[in-house]
């Protein structure tokens, strides 16, 4: 069973999942931390999140999106919704990457994270599933 507090963040840079730890512990959020995908696949099998927060880029390009795939074929995790993020990639760079929905994912954010665009938007995601 999900947990219903539960956001699992998924990047390879300790700064930046402090930061958000911060902001969603400071809104009521548990949050769980994997900083890569093997880990973060792992922790979302486990855990069962409420909702994933995941880079595009960690270990090697493109990880996270490999991540996603695998997370998407896997019967323990394929419902939690993810959020997709990623500071090379902004969100109106239209054709870079696949929409979010062949992706699998409920949304997309470009780093940096203003804390108030990411807490509406996890509302929004976890309000939609």
């Amino acid at each position: 069973m999900p947990n219903q507090r539960a956001v699992l963040v998924i990047d390879d840079d300790a700064d930046f999942t402090e930061f958000v730890k911060i902001i969603l512990e400071s809104a009521g959020y548990d949050v769980l931390v994997a900083h890569d995908a093997d880990a973060g696949l792992e922790l979302a099998r486990q855990a069962q999140p409420r909702l994933a927060l995941v880079d595009v880029m960690m270990s090697y390009i493109l990880d996270g999106l490999n991540l996603i795939q695998t997370m998407r074929m896997d019967p323990r995790c394929c419902q939690i919704p993810i959020i997709l993020v990623s500071a090379i990639v902004s969100a109106d760079q239209d054709g870079l990457l696949p929409p979010g929905e062949e992706l699998g994912c409920a949304a997309f954010m470009s780093k940096p994270l203003e804390p108030r665009a990411l807490l509406r938007t996890i509302a929004k995601v976890l309000e939609e599933t």
